[in-house]
């Protein structure tokens, strides 16, 4: 794409409003920054659209929003399931809400009903009034926990899962399509409602969804007994978490439940936070001020968009918080739940656990010690959401628990998305259950640990920005490829797997196979001693991210092997 020619046409064109050119004409004479707007298109790609909000080809913006919108509408009006409608939800972030209104009244003057919530929600209360309302779609307005200056556009099919192959490209082509922006169709809001197109909901979602989540509490009565005392801290860290959480726990009887007031209201500006990410330490400063003032046991935090959940946990041996991974908090919320199915007599003989292949191995374990099959597949919640779909489908196997290392899980098959609310509502029941028992979340984990052994993981992210940046990432992935690695660090290579081109090769015999897996950008590395390693590009930010794991006999000993192979992996990729 020839950018100042495009930078001049957006600057020229009546087709754009006198907002967006004067945006524009304020970097007239910043070349880069035109180049970063317009040197590309921002892609709809299988994970919708996410960039820098700004006028531009490559930023999210009421044209590209638009573009996006118009392509999924002439999608649904190809299958004909327009009356069924499409759920919007958004979360706090910078245009959210300018964004999900304008998508609303674009599908409708295609004619296609639309169901907006009244205000901000939550990912997961997307996915479940999907299914909930029978639509044919949904559509989140989100960059998760991106910094604030993103937003994003993520699509869900009828399942109330994201879409996947062959509906992802199939979508991604009909958007692709648009050349003009003048094909994009508009209405007012007046004349949608009068058509009976525009509907708003809101509150009775909210009690369904929370009466769902409810009954998946598998100890209702040692809650109650133990909410009186249990004290935990939360934070939505400015985003839609606490339109849903507080309210469910205090209904549950947690009677302790403390929200950190500086970060409860929606805010897109995130202004207690650099960035909104519970994976970050520094997302959790507030929280744990607050944590040691009321001497709370456990403290959590949701994302914008409340899909992912962090922990600390108090460990009443030293008096300090200790930090959960996504892969820690993910399994014990397993281990918990499975464990109690099955003492409780209704854990399914055909039940499966789901994980995604950057996760931890802990997963394949817990799955064998409770007779449960493991299905790992490719990163993404939505690859766990085809699977469910295809069980539900087939009637031959029974979902149990689905997560990824991202702080992600799923307790049910009411959702089709990871899901924040619930997973926190799952660790505050496992902390009354094991509180009752005498034992803290702490306590659990290192059993956990003790019982099948101490995994641990990690994962690096290289940022290379901008179009150098992208180039850069490209040249690592294709170099790496194309390495035959036989050892890393102090690991023999068992097994290489390079997903992209559908092929495994058993480094120890040469014995040359097919992954099974659809066709993606990731080379993934066995190793011996349950150890691992994978590499693959973001798909949704200008990262190149490396994943490992290792099995170690104690902490101290998974500590130390983590941290020289993830030396050994940088050196890999990095090329020195």
């Amino acid at each position: 794409m020839d950018y100042l020619k495009e930078y001049q046409r957006w600057c020229e064109d009546p087709a754009f409003d006198e907002e967006t050119k004067k945006e524009l004409m304020s970097i007239k004479d910043n070349e880069e920054e035109i180049k970063d707007r317009f040197y590309k298109e921002l892609e709809f790609g299988t994970a919708g659209l996410r960039g820098v909000i700004g006028m531009g080809t490559n930023r999210m913006n009421k044209y590209t929003v638009g573009k996006a919108t118009q392509g999924l509408a002439n999608y649904i009006l190809e299958q004909g399931t327009q009356d069924k409608g499409v759920v919007i939800s958004f979360d706090s972030r910078k245009m959210s809400d300018e964004f999900s209104l304008q998508t609303a009244l674009i599908l409708n003057a295609n004619g296609i009903k639309t169901y907006l919530f009244e205000s901000l929600r939550p990912v997961p209360e997307l996915s479940f009034a999907v299914r909930q309302l029978k639509a044919t779609a949904g559509i989140m307005i989100t960059a998760s926990h991106n910094p604030p200056k993103y937003n994003g556009y993520k699509v869900y099919w009828d399942d109330g899962s994201q879409i996947v192959a062959p509906r992802d490209k199939e979508i991604i082509n009909k958007v692709r399509a648009i050349s003009d922006f003048k094909e994009i169709k508009t209405i007012s809001k007046e004349e949608a409602i009068k058509k009976g197109l525009f509907n708003a909901i809101g509150k009775e979602m909210d009690d369904k969804y929370i009466e769902t989540l409810k009954s998946h509490v598998l100890n209702p009565e040692i809650v109650k007994e133990q909410g009186k005392y249990l004290k935990i801290v939360y934070t939505p860290l400015h985003g839609t978490g606490n339109t849903i959480a507080e309210r469910l726990l205090n209904e549950l009887g947690f009677e302790n439940v403390y929200v950190v007031p500086e970060q409860a209201k929606p805010d897109g500006n995130f202004p207690t936070v650099d960035y909104p990410n519970p994976e970050d330490k520094k997302a959790f400063k507030l929280a744990l001020e607050l944590a040691k003032k009321v001497d709370a046991d456990v403290v959590l935090a949701t994302d914008p968009d409340a899909d992912r959940l962090g922990i600390y946990a108090k460990d009443a041996k030293t008096g300090d918080y200790m930090e959960y991974t996504g892969n820690m908090s993910a399994l014990l919320i397993a281990e918990y739940r499975i464990s109690q199915m099955k003492e409780k007599g209704i854990l399914p003989k055909n039940g499966m656990l789901i994980t995604t292949i950057v996760s931890s191995n802990l997963a394949k374990a817990i799955a064998k010690n409770y007779g449960l099959e493991c299905i790992e597949v490719l990163t993404g919640f939505k690859n766990i959401g085809a699977v469910m779909k295809e069980a539900e489908e087939k009637k031959d196997k029974t979902y149990i628990f689905g997560f990824e290392e991202s702080y992600g899980c799923l307790i049910g098959d009411y959702a089709r998305d990871k899901d924040g609310i619930a997973a926190v509502m799952s660790l505050c029941e496992a902390a009354a259950y094991y509180r009752s028992k005498g034992i803290t979340l702490w306590d659990q984990m290192i059993n956990i640990y003790e019982k099948y052994g101490y995994y641990k993981e990690t994962q690096v992210s290289i940022v290379l920005e901008g179009a150098e940046g992208a180039e850069k990432i490209k040249e690592m992935m294709t170099n790496t490829r194309n390495k035959e690695i036989k050892q890393i660090g102090k690991y023999k290579v068992l097994k290489f797997k390079d997903i992209e081109r559908n092929y495994v090769k058993d480094m120890l015999t040469g014995e040359e196979s097919k992954t099974g897996l659809p066709k993606s950008n990731v080379l993934y590395y066995e190793l011996e001693n349950d150890a691992w390693c994978c590499v693959r590009p973001s798909g949704t930010e200008p990262k190149i991210k490396l994943y490992m794991g290792v099995k170690g006999k104690n902490n101290e000993d998974a500590t130390s092997e983590l941290e020289d192979l993830k030396v050994a992996m940088e050196k890999v990729v990095r090329g020195n």
